[in-house]
């Protein structure tokens, strides 16, 4: 019987971070237990929960019948908490600049149906976070790279990112900070981003700052406060800095100084408006994380940069990995340096995961060139579990060394 196929572009992609939890599903099948350092999923690990006030506002919100279908664009009240506390980072944000989504993942599929035809092109980081290469091409785009240094704490290439500036180009992508590196870009860098960008009419500047509370060097600054004529579209929301990954809520808000993307808004809230809203209770619980107290973000910052020490104090001490500090985010861009493993990254995480029982994700999945030879560590576990990960992973490395 004839199969039938499903798209190219449905069977071409690729989400590196969540393919490798396939076989240790196999595994943990067979009564193993697996330390997972792959997924960003922050209440994944002990010490990290999602506030109680926030758990609180969504389930009051289920007890009060606040379940059904709330406006395409956002909760009024939700849009205009995030635009508050968008302008505290240094922009005339208004609640009609914000569009809430199902996560930034969602936001990023309606921008880019907003905004790419046949032929257009994305500039994304290398590495980057995966949709950012898998989603462009479902609409006929193509995504570039553009090369990050790194042996420079992962710094943007600026020379690189001026010579793959073109007309195509519709989407130009800042990570900050990044997935999966953890580096930060601090005012100087976007500054001079600004300026490359300011001969090229078509660009819109894509600021990913969904790690933005998540910032050791005290460097991340908003993109859209430092542009008087770039087009921005800044993209945050409730997953990583509040702790609340399951809730699905993300938002893109428009920073336009010029009035130019009148017609992407409309082609934006078009799309939203085709399907329906994003939930309703988890929208008021992230209503409560804006507009309460949010002191409790410097103890879970300190924990998570207590336990990002600890990996580098440990990779310092292992043959065979090396890594530039990450400044921001909750994850680490491993360089690989024994001869073998530099060249077969994914064969590493996969015979980690096999022999040690260790799962991380490979650097190849987050750019087949500029990844290779990495591997993604997520530094969130409590410390005993990455020091037992860290000596099998020492363990594995030197098995193979001396094999």
């Amino acid at each position: 019987m004839q199969h039938i196929s499903a798209t190219d572009r449905a069977l071409n992609i690729e989400y590196a971070i969540r393919d490798v939890v396939v076989p240790a599903t196999k595994l943990e099948a067979q009564g193993h237990s697996i330390i997972k350092l792959n997924i960003g999923d922050p209440i994944a690990y002990p010490g990290l929960p999602t506030p109680s006030h926030m758990v609180e506002a969504f389930v009051k919100a289920l007890n009060d019948g606040k379940n059904g279908y709330s406006p395409s664009y956002g909760l009024p009240e939700l849009r205009t908490a995030i635009a508050n506390d968008e302008r505290t980072k240094g922009w005339p944000a208004s609640a009609d600049d914000v569009y809430v989504c199902h996560g930034v993942t969602e936001a990023l599929q309606v921008l880019f149906q907003a905004t790419l035809d046949e032929g257009s092109q994305v500039l994304a980081p290398g590495p980057h976070y995966p949709p950012y290469m898998a989603y462009p091409q479902m609409y006929g785009a193509e995504t570039i790279e553009y090369r990050l240094n790194s042996d420079d704490g992962w710094s943007l290439d600026f020379d690189d990112i001026e010579s793959k500036m073109n007309d195509d180009v519709r989407l130009f992508v800042l990570i900050n900070p990044n997935n999966p590196t953890g580096a930060v870009v601090g005012q100087e860098e976007i500054d001079r981003l600004l300026q490359i960008l300011k001969p090229w009419p078509n660009c819109i500047l894509v600021a990913d700052e969904i790690y933005d509370g998540l910032d050791f060097s005290n460097r991340q600054v908003s993109a859209a406060s430092r542009s008087d004529s770039i087009p921005v579209v800044t993209m945050n929301g409730v997953s990583k800095v509040y702790y609340a990954p399951g809730w699905r809520i993300g938002y893109m808000a428009i920073h336009d100084p010029t009035s130019v993307l009148s017609s992407v808004r409309d082609g934006v809230e078009r799309i939203l408006r085709s399907r329906l809203c994003a939930s309703t209770p988890a929208q008021l619980g992230f209503l409560a994380g804006l507009q309460e107290d949010r002191s409790w973000m410097k103890e879970y910052s300190k924990t998570v940069q207590e336990r990002r020490d600890v990996c580098l104090q440990r990779i310092s001490g292992i043959e065979g990995l090396e890594v530039e500090t990450p400044e921001g985010a909750f994850y680490m861009f491993v360089r690989l340096t024994d001869e073998h493993w530099r060249e077969n990254d994914k064969q590493f995480v996969l015979q980690l995961l096999h022999e040690e029982h260790v799962l991380l994700v490979h650097g190849s999945g987050f750019s087949q060139d500029k990844g290779k030879g990495h591997v993604r560590l997520v530094f969130l576990p409590d410390v005993a579990t990455l020091h037992t990960a860290f000596d099998r992973i020492d363990a594995f490395l030197q098995r193979h060394r001396n094999a």
